[in-house]
């Protein structure tokens, strides 16, 4: 590539204000002050970000000697638009937010000279946990590092995170494009004072290095859709089965969260399509022990459709539409995370873009729930959601 052909970033005419997508994350964490003993948990979680750059004031565009261009962004997750999920652990709300006294900044940088993508992109990550009862702050920073192909980095609907198909809570991954990922964990997480700065010797908390490691990817979908569900399932255990009902709110960033992508958000023609993007449901079972939550997989995605498949557009969709989802779930129990080893298919009508009194129901399921070893401890037999109260719109923001 001669001089004369080199690109910069000057070449995108990338607009001079801010990035507000949605985003979806996974982070293993450890609770309590032993890192090897405490409790593990991968947590799925959603949201609305901000992200500043150039060429915004106060943002720099820049060229290396040897060609290589790079520019400044910074990353915001305030309260009103932080990224939330729910713990089987806490039996609550957890929130990551940026620290606001220690800015969130990085960069985009072409990894061959003159070339705008494959591009690196990094953030030095400096962040608050809150749940109802907690708010820590870590020591150090958090580097979240990934390879990017575009901008805005958005990741393809409804494909995977990772190459592959990790399950458990421990292991290597090997992230996608548009993926990132905290690169220099395990962190410790301390209780923090009015001005974010972590106290004490005694940590509350561990971000894991694990197969949800911090880990984000950006999506732009057309319709957000976070409900309150309520749900029964059947599960079998020991030759017996068991009905299981369950419920989470969405305000505590539980029951279900719907993304639709309409035509002109993909790249597959026309339709709408649909993913189940995060379940946290909860309920009590005798014969596995006590509380359990059933969750969608956020390595596995859960895909799906709404409508005919023939729409060019959201807005000529027909209501009351079929509504489709290969359900990808785990189910949190006492003893262990099991994982179910096939999809299930999930279908309903929705009535409208407003999802109350939708039912979605498995019209087949027989899934066994193994673990991260591969032990099977139970049968997946029978799915129902109802959904209820929801927030819709294009952004998520976070409820109060």
């Amino acid at each position: 590539m001669t001089d004369t052909a080199r690109e910069t970033y000057e070449s995108l005419n990338i607009e001079p204000k801010p990035l507000r997508p949605h985003i979806l994350a996974a982070a293993t964490v450890v609770f309590g002050d032993d890192y090897y003993g405490g409790r593990r948990e991968t947590i799925n979680l959603s949201g609305f970000v901000q992200m500043n750059k150039w060429p915004m004031q106060g943002f720099k565009h820049t060229v290396d000697e040897d060609g290589t261009a790079s520019f400044n962004l910074e990353l915001i997750s305030a309260p009103e638009v932080g990224i939330k999920g729910f713990s089987y652990t806490l039996n609550d709300r957890i929130q990551i937010l940026s620290n606001p006294y220690l800015p969130n900044t990085g960069h985009i940088k072409q990894i061959v000279p003159g070339k705008n993508f494959p591009a690196e992109f990094y953030i030095r990550r400096f962040g608050i946990l809150e749940t109802s009862t907690m708010r820590l702050a870590h020591r150090g920073v958090i580097d979240v590092k990934g390879i990017v192909d575009g901008l805005p980095p958005y990741k393809t609907p409804l494909t995977s995170p990772f190459l592959g198909r990790p399950y458990g809570d421990q292991g290597e991954v090997m992230p996608a494009h548009n993926v990132v990922r905290g690169t220099n964990l395990p962190a410790a997480w301390y209780p923090s004072n009015d001005e974010n700065e972590a106290v004490g010797n005694t940590p509350s908390a561990f971000f894991a290095s694990s197969i949800g490691p911090c880990v984000s990817m950006l999506v732009d979908p057309s319709i957000i859709i976070q409900a309150s569900t309520e749900a029964k399932i059947k599960v079998e255990v020991n030759g017996r089965t068991e009905e299981i009902e369950l419920a989470g709110d969405y305000p505590l960033a539980a029951g279900a969260e719907i993304l639709l992508f309409g035509p002109e958000k993909h790249d597959q023609g026309s339709g709408v399509l649909a993913q189940l993007a995060r379940v946290a449901l909860v309920g009590n079972s005798p014969a596995l022990g006590g509380k359990v939550m059933l969750r969608a997989s956020f390595f596995t995605v859960s895909g799906g459709q709404l409508g005919e498949g023939t729409e060019d557009s959201l807005s000529t969709l027909r209501y009351p539409g079929e509504l489709h989802f290969d359900a990808h779930f785990e189910l949190v129990t006492p003893s262990a995370t099991l994982y179910a080893a096939a999809p299930v298919h999930l279908a309903g009508r929705l009535k409208d873009i407003e999802p109350a009194g939708t039912v979605l129901t498995a019209d087949h399921a027989d899934a066994a729930l193994r673990t991260s070893g591969g032990d099977v401890r139970a049968r997946l037999t029978g799915v129902q959601m109802k959904l209820a109260d929801a927030l819709v719109g294009s952004e998520a923001y976070v409820s109060a």
